[in-house]
């Protein structure tokens, strides 16, 4: 008897989470939201006025089976950027281990865990850069909306609801925390407060998918100008790499996002 009361009250508890969050959208939050979309746009213009950023990120890709089955990819990795045109990452998981650098002038894939590279020129700056990586080849930098020039445009052109859900504790910072709803994207994001804010965490959910999947990045060892250290943007492949095309590095196996037994639409 003991064991059901424990989990009925259990049950209460999360219908009230519910409750509570639901009620968050209600008239009465107009304040909050516009509250929301201030402090959002601080830690915009404030991101996007450092010439140099440097951080690590974990990062969590949730996907759900056909028998309903969620599963998580996790990987790590780092990032560095020097405004206007120069980004190298990293991105390390069980099956990947990718090496992104652009110099401002000509992209560079190195899967490490393959030895082969792919080069291709994509002149301009960091904006198109993004925009590139993630429409004509499907390879998406990590959390890579919030470093645009215009990230507060970009990333609220089509929202239709805000939250403003108080504070929260990320690697031991003390974070503002909202939800956002777009046409077609949940996302949430936890941002330090004070004078420096800056993206602890970010969350994006599909919605115009069933059981869409969901992309979490969590940063970490956040650094700025002279403490960014600076990174070298040129890539020298090692003396045994392959060099590939674009179109072979796509029927690689275990360079992209999914695991090769992972089959879109399958189990």
């Amino acid at each position: 008897m003991a064991a059901r009361s424990k989990l009925t009250l259990s049950a209460a508890s999360a219908l009230l989470l519910v409750l509570t969050v639901g009620t968050a959208g209600s008239p009465p939050a107009v304040a909050d939201q516009a509250q929301a979309r201030t402090l959002l746009k601080a830690m915009t213009d404030y991101v996007g006025a450092q010439q140099s950023i440097a951080f690590d990120y974990d990062a969590i890709l949730e996907v759900v089976t056909k028998d309903r089955q969620k599963l998580q990819l996790a990987s790590s990795g780092t990032v560095s950027l020097a405004r206007p045109d120069k980004i190298r990452t990293t991105r390390s998981g069980g099956f990947v281990d990718m090496e992104t650098v652009f110099d401002g002038k000509t992209l560079t894939l190195f899967g490490k865990n393959k030895n082969i590279y792919t080069r291709v020129e994509v002149p301009g700056s960091l904006d198109n850069l993004v925009n590139e990586l993630q429409k004509k080849y499907d390879r998406p930098l990590p959390a890579a909306d919030l470093f645009l020039t215009h990230a507060y445009d970009e990333i609220t052109a089509d929202v239709k609801d805000v939250k403003d859900l108080g504070s929260g504790v990320v690697g031991g910072i003390e974070c503002d925390y909202f939800a956002f709803r777009s046409k077609d994207v949940d996302w949430q994001i936890w941002v330090t407060q004070g004078a420096q804010p800056r993206p602890c965490r970010y969350v994006i959910t599909s919605t115009g998918i069933a059981d869409g999947p969901q992309y979490t990045v969590q940063i970490r060892n956040w650094k700025t100008g002279s403490d960014a250290a600076t990174a070298d943007f040129a890539f020298t492949p090692p003396s045994d790499a392959k060099q590939i095309s674009i179109d072979e590095l796509k029927k690689v196996k275990n360079t992209g996002e999914l695991p090769s037994h992972f089959i879109v639409g399958g189990k």
